[in-house]
């Protein structure tokens, strides 16, 4: 068998999420659909490294299949007289151009290297979010991915609530709870800042994301922008570790997986296994109340059940 990698862009407007769900259009039903017709099999099992929610956008989307050696081989299909013999990925690659709908781009494959899993060899995903608050900046061409406000944001104020939230914590607070998945999760960036063209723009990186992160993430810091609540506050919800009515969980069509990023080649098996053990719940990070320092506990130590890094809806 051989593993191989897609690298994926689409525009979620008209998708109800990347998993299949039945009757209903999804990234992953319409590429397993599309390598199924293409190499005249049973649709091959996508694994992805962000299981997208509806009218959520991937400008960065990582996927991949395994399939036998001699089918990777047949994709190529007949040489034409005088033509250099094409490369299974060159060949899959125009295919699927050929197939999928204008709104799912597959923009590159490759086989994939030894150990990787494009779920659990990702280090990290990184998602943007996009809100106007000022309607001479309001773009109708790109309604579909900025979440139109109506009230004007203090950028600075949210930004400096979101630096609260990063580190290694556990995010019970901002995620949809599932049963026996945790929600621990390393923070590496939270920042805000005004874009060139007006927009209030959010960049959000972590190790893994559980469902609902991002969008409450970025609902939590609205009402400190908007003057409502204290840059303290959405500190004070992770503290608390229980999901608030006050935070509101944020339209998708504003959110876009912009990439994610993988370990050294060599690295990958090791960074898989490592995936796979669950976040225990002392390894985390406190914040002094006082000196508002980063306390690390038990940093390493795991239990044996993966954990659920379903990415972002």
């Amino acid at each position: 068998m051989m593993r191989i990698r897609l690298d994926i862009r689409y525009d979620g407007s008209n998708f109800a999420g990347w998993a299949i769900q039945p009757n209903l259009r999804t990234i992953q039903g319409e590429l397993e659909a599309a390598l199924g017709k293409i190499f005249r099999i049973d649709p091959p099992r996508l694994i992805v490294a962000g299981r997208t929610d509806a009218s959520v956008h991937a400008r960065g989307q990582v996927a991949h299949f395994d399939i036998a050696r001699e089918m990777w081989g047949s994709v190529v299909g007949q040489t034409r007289a005088g033509q250099p013999p094409r490369k299974p990925e060159a060949a899959l690659l125009s295919r699927l151009r050929g197939v999928l709908p204008a709104d799912l781009v597959v923009t590159g494959v490759r086989q994939a290297p030894a150990g990787f899993d494009a779920r659990f060899s990702a280090l990290m995903r990184h998602y943007i979010y996009q809100i106007v608050d000022d309607v001479s900046h309001r773009d109708p061409l790109r309604r579909a991915e900025v979440l139109w406000h109506r009230r004007a944001l203090d950028v600075e104020k949210m930004n400096a609530a979101a630096e609260l939230l990063v580190g290694r914590h556990d995010f019970a607070a901002f995620c949809r709870p599932r049963p026996g998945a945790t929600t621990i999760r390393t923070l590496t960036t939270y920042q805000w800042e005004r874009s060139s063209d007006g927009l209030a723009v959010a960049t959000v990186s972590a190790d893994a994301f559980c469902h609902s992160m991002v969008r409450a993430l970025v609902g939590a810091c609205i009402p400190v922008g908007e003057g409502k609540q204290s840059v303290e506050w959405p500190r004070e919800l992770l503290r608390n570790k229980k999901r608030d009515a006050a935070v509101t969980v944020v339209p998708g069509h504003g959110l876009t997986l912009a990439g994610v990023d993988y370990p050294p080649d060599d690295e990958l098996a090791a960074r898989a296994n490592q995936t796979r053990a669950r976040r225990a719940a002392h390894d985390v990070e406190t914040y002094d109340i006082e000196r508002h320092d980063v306390e690390t506990h038990g940093v390493g130590t795991h239990d044996t059940k993966a954990p659920d890094v379903v990415d972002e809806a």
